[in-house]
């Protein structure tokens, strides 16, 4: 099977939210897309394994924040490759309460979505579940991100957990030729040498073993002692 051809599925970039009962998360997802307009459908794809799965089971709605193409790295990372078992992700980001209950993800939004699910398919690894738009409008000004612009503009990386990763993609991808890269082990990161990481004041040409201990990941946070040499 040639899996190019589904890498040319075109795909978005959202926060999808849910729980109830003061208990809430949200997580990064790019398989949703609205299924009918009347009545309003919407149909989102997430790994069992997530927090957020466990919480759209519980509490039977979510909500779709639609990113914009200003997101940065860090805010995707928050809540892309960190867990809500661990980590209050929704702390200190600006949110307000949608009909539903659930919090809706403004900071970098120029949308949201509201939907109470009404079906769902167990598709293995994943679930894929079935939501009544019950509420909907604009957040905010900007272009929505695409998933090709988060990899190809962005750099950004597939969380093992998402539909999109291609697990054979990434164990033969190219070695590096000249100085050593080192790669994140949670979001998979590389750090390159010869970039350096500017917006954290690491210039061009910084070795790895010169970057302080203080820095981290500009994608996810994970210490620098988190990073391995790409092989």
């Amino acid at each position: 099977m040639n899996r190019a051809a589904l890498h040319k599925i075109s795909y978005g970039l959202y926060i999808v939210t849910s729980g109830q009962e003061g208990k809430f998360n949200g997580q990064i997802a790019n398989s949703i897309v609205q299924a009918t307009s009347k009545p309003a459908t919407l149909v989102i794809c997430i790994n069992r394994e997530n927090y957020t799965h466990e919480l759209i089971r519980q509490s039977r709605k979510f909500t779709v924040s639609i990113l914009s193409e200003a997101a940065p790295m860090t805010f995707i990372g928050l809540f892309g490759f960190k867990s809500g078992r661990d980590v209050d992700k929704l702390k200190d980001v600006k949110t307000k309460s949608g009909v539903t209950g659930v919090p809706i993800v403004l900071d970098y939004s120029i949308g949201f979505i509201e939907a109470e699910v009404e079906g769902e398919l167990d598709c293995g690894t994943h679930t894929v579940f079935v939501g009544r738009v019950v509420e909907a409008d604009l957040t905010g000004e900007g272009q929505p991100m695409t998933y090709d612009y988060y990899q190809n503009v962005k750099g950004g990386k597939s969380p093992k957990t998402a539909p999109t990763f291609d697990q054979e993609a990434a164990a033969t991808k190219p070695k590096a030729q000249s100085a050593a890269r080192y790669v994140c082990s949670v979001c998979g990161y590389v750090y390159d040498p010869e970039k350096g990481d500017p917006d954290n004041g690491i210039a061009p040409g910084t070795g790895f073993e010169d970057i302080p201990d203080s820095w981290t990941c500009p994608v996810c946070g994970a210490e620098k002692s988190q990073f391995e040499k790409e092989n």
